[in-house]
């Protein structure tokens, strides 16, 4: 345990009694707004266990409080869901497509998303499959290499990474979209009484014979939040902090898997190329509405030192 307070929290009765009092608090709430969980268990237990472990252990919890505000937002999500406060856009979204990118072949004129879909392989199947697996882990894992080796870059890294969360789900409940995938099964009629679709990515599951996106897909917050993708918009912050840090060879594997998730996006159905477009911008202004706080805005600098002193070794 550390013994240098202001450069940490340690464990003693005011500590515990507020952990635990959050602990109980998270739980009561999310049952009556989403309904109880085995997810919200092991979320709460290692929460507690980081606390409680070590010094180190409770400073990584707290430098990912952002990804936990994260995770919780998006499962209460599911308790508002965005078709009740605005229009589903179905048809004009599929049609702006079809107009700015629509390919001819065989006299009609087909989105990508359904020219992919006619021209599918396994190798591509496969492919996409794997890129498509790397939306949350990649900024994970980098979150945690930064914390180990740069705690103020993880900080940094780690809110900008939810300020694009925050901009995706406003957009989220101001432009509710269908993805490429609602079109193909259900046409322009609105349904809202269903899971998220698995789409091409049921290519996958089929060929390595395992529900690996199946399982994901069925705890989705919302089937009409195809717009923006932040599955497109999770990698450039990721590739933006690698490039700011000099990291040569990761920036390089970064753009790689950045381009793999766009094309996996577009290629499974589960997003148009508009989708796509709309995340890069997403992760745009998530990264330069980070930098002009931080740069412009005394309190928030204040803030991050104060949150950087929380986290320091």
């Amino acid at each position: 345990m550390g013994n240098n307070v202001s450069h940490g929290i340690t464990v003693n009765p005011r500590s515990v009694i507020v952990i635990s009092l959050l602990s109980i608090a998270y739980w009561v709430l999310s049952y009556f707004v989403v309904g109880f969980k085995g997810d919200q268990v092991v979320f709460v237990l290692a929460a507690n266990v980081l606390f409680y472990m070590t010094d180190g252990t409770r400073k990584f919890l707290m430098a990912y409080l952002t990804f936990v505000v994260y995770w919780i937002i998006f499962d209460y999500m599911k308790a508002v869901p965005n078709y009740n406060f605005n229009a589903v856009h179905i048809a004009d979204l599929y049609n702006a497509e079809k107009h700015l990118f629509g390919i001819h072949t065989d006299g009609t004129i087909l989105t990508p998303n359904e020219y992919l879909k006619l021209h599918s392989t396994t190798f591509l199947d496969v492919m996409s499959g794997l890129f498509y697996l790397c939306w949350i882990p990649v900024p994970f894992g980098f979150g945690i290499y930064l914390f180990v080796v740069n705690r103020q870059q993880c900080l940094y890294f780690l809110i900008s990474f939810v300020l694009i969360n925050i901009l995706g789900f406003i957009i989220y409940y101001t432009y509710p979209a269908a993805p490429p995938w609602y079109m193909q099964d259900y046409g322009n009629v609105l349904h809202t009484n269903m899971h998220e679709g698995i789409a091409g990515l049921g290519r996958f599951d089929n060929y390595f014979n395992t529900p690996i996106f199946k399982s994901i897909y069925t705890k989705g917050s919302n089937v009409f939040a195809a717009m923006p993708s932040l599955h497109s918009a999770y990698p450039i912050v990721v590739f933006y902090y690698a490039v700011k840090n000099r990291m040569i060879v990761a920036s390089v594997i970064f753009g790689i898997v950045t381009a793999g998730i766009w094309f996996g996006a577009v290629y499974t159905s589960h997003h148009y190329i508009l989708d796509v477009l709309a995340g890069i911008l997403c992760a745009s202004a998530g990264i330069v509405l980070f930098n002009v706080l931080k740069s412009n805005w005394g309190w928030f600098k204040r803030f991050l030192d104060r949150y950087e002193s929380l986290i320091r070794k």
